[in-house]
């Protein structure tokens, strides 16, 4: 289901887009000047901040902006914006109830509920369930966080269109991985972090 062209907001969609572009500059932007990832950047937390609330204002006023209110590029922004909505666990919940619920009925991929089911258990500490989420391991390469049931994740990767895990792991790359004195002052603050947010 992509959506009657007829039927979708493009002013909506421009919108999403736009919101989704300003998210994704900014985080070129600290990655550019080695910012990120040293804990949750206050210019990255306001900008994540901002785009919450103004979805919450979008899906109070339409429900959620699936392809056939926002089209397909418009969905895709709504999704990762709710992906990014970090710091309100409480509305990802919220978001995962209506991405489930918009799967059912063709209005977003099957995708887009995996990956926010995937992303609340990792900030619960729970094991996830299709291996979506990635964190730097000991050795500080980027490694899936802990994974229920692994045997039989790719089947159900495979039930929602993803690749298997094998495909999607990162290459260790030593160049690219943080300094070890590092790894570990990051892995407090982000425990810091969730506790904040808890």
């Amino acid at each position: 289901m992509s959506g009657d062209p007829a039927s979708i907001n493009e002013d909506l969609c421009d919108e999403l887009l736009g919101m989704d572009a300003a998210d994704q500059r900014v985080r070129r932007e600290l990655l550019d000047a080695g910012l990120l990832g040293d804990g949750y950047h206050p210019r990255m937390e306001e900008i994540h901040r901002r785009n919450t609330a103004r979805l919450k204002e979008i899906i109070s006023k339409y429900g959620w902006p699936g392809r056939g209110l926002a089209g397909e590029p418009g969905a895709f922004a709504a999704w990762r914006i709710a992906q990014h909505a970090i710091g309100d666990p409480a509305f990802q919940r919220c978001c995962l109830g209506l991405l489930q619920e918009a799967a059912a009925r063709g209005d977003v991929s099957p995708q887009h509920p995996a990956y926010m089911l995937d992303r609340i258990r990792m900030y619960e500490g729970k094991p996830q369930i299709y291996g979506t989420q990635f964190m730097p391991n000991a050795e500080g390469d980027w490694a899936p966080w802990e994974i229920e049931d692994l045997p039989h994740v790719d089947e159900r990767r495979a039930a929602i269109g993803l690749a298997p895990l094998a495909e999607t792991l990162h290459k260790p790359d030593p160049n690219s991985r943080p300094a070890r004195a590092k790894l570990e002052g990051w892995r407090l603050k982000y425990e810091q972090w969730l506790r904040k947010g808890a």
